[in-house]
């Protein structure tokens, strides 16, 4: 994450988002309840614009703040213009999205939930240490396994950015040494957080829930570690040093060392994980249809359809 008012911002979110579910929980059960919640939910429906409603809206516009502040980093720190121009796209999304529900769009709920729960998920994991690390250790073991089944060896070292045990080594023909750290965002959490958030977000049964996260999550798991062997053995070994006067050009880089990394990583990687994202999103809608209300919601924001 980008900085500590980064991640403060998210926390604002999540707990916007779940105050929100917590209002809408309240008036969808209160009527089973005696006394004091009874009573809480017929003032809650004597007001004219509900409640969840007016706190899931907010949640987007913090969301809207959130995706703009992590603009810069995506794209001028991490150079992964991909995510920057995704995160820079969320902003108005977002922003559309609390205008939709506050007009009464309120399937949009769904989706608000779902928000919450992908960050009760992710953060965590970036605000918490040992579980930061235990995950990125995990994944960096993985991925040196995985580069070993297929005749690589590099060292693993202690990666320059974080200090763990979580980079490989690799040294070059000529003698160059080059170092591929794993770092949360090489771990997939972000998207087994979004597939986590969605399957809780919906009203379904347990059982069929518990399906879609074991569709989701284990081919979530098992393609990453598919990427970040193949990204550490493409720059490692530099097999995609190409155009690389252009590349160097476009990422604003001098080093012709990570030309490879580059297209691998912020390139080839990146749009192959959207493809990888849409087609677990069918497998998981196969056993959750409920999902089909976070689709056309989406469907509807971008085409009025």
């Amino acid at each position: 994450m980008a900085s500590i008012y980064t991640d403060l911002l998210g926390w604002a979110v999540i707990a916007t988002f779940l105050a929100g579910a917590g209002v809408e929980y309240l008036r969808r059960h209160g009527a089973r309840e005696a006394g004091a919640l009874a009573t809480l939910r017929g003032r809650l429906d004597a007001v004219e614009t509900p409640p969840e409603r007016t706190l899931a809206t907010a949640g987007w516009v913090l969301f809207a703040a959130f995706w703009l502040a992590l603009f810069p980093h995506f794209a001028f720190t991490q150079k992964s213009y991909v995510e920057g121009v995704l995160s820079l796209l969320a902003v108005p999304a977002s922003l559309y999205a609390g205008w939709l529900l506050w007009n009464g769009r309120d399937s949009l709920l769904v989706l608000s939930r779902a928000v919450a729960a992908m960050g009760v998920v992710y953060f965590p994991f970036e605000s918490i240490e040992p579980l930061k690390r235990g995950l990125i250790l995990v994944v960096t073991g993985q991925t040196g396994w995985t580069m070993a089944q297929l005749g690589y060896d590099p060292t693993r070292v202690a990666g320059p950015i974080l200090g763990y045990n979580n980079a490989y080594q690799f040294v070059t023909a000529d003698g160059h040494g080059l170092i591929f750290e794993i770092v949360l965002a090489c771990t997939g959490l972000g998207s087994m957080a979004i597939f986590a958030g969605l399957i809780a977000a919906v009203r379904a049964p347990l059982g069929r829930k518990l399906r879609g996260l074991a569709v989701s999550i284990p081919l979530i798991w098992l393609l990453n570690i598919a990427r970040t062997t193949f990204i550490g053995i493409a720059f490692g070994n530099q097999y995609l040093q190409l155009f690389v006067d252009e590349v160097l050009f476009v990422f604003g880089s001098s080093d012709p060392y990570m030309v490879s990394f580059f297209l691998s990583d912020r390139v080839i990687s990146q749009v192959l994980a959207v493809v990888a994202l849409v087609g677990i999103t069918y497998l998981v809608v196969r056993e959750l249809p409920e999902l089909v209300t976070v689709i056309e919601d989406v469907l509807y924001m971008i085409t009025h359809d």
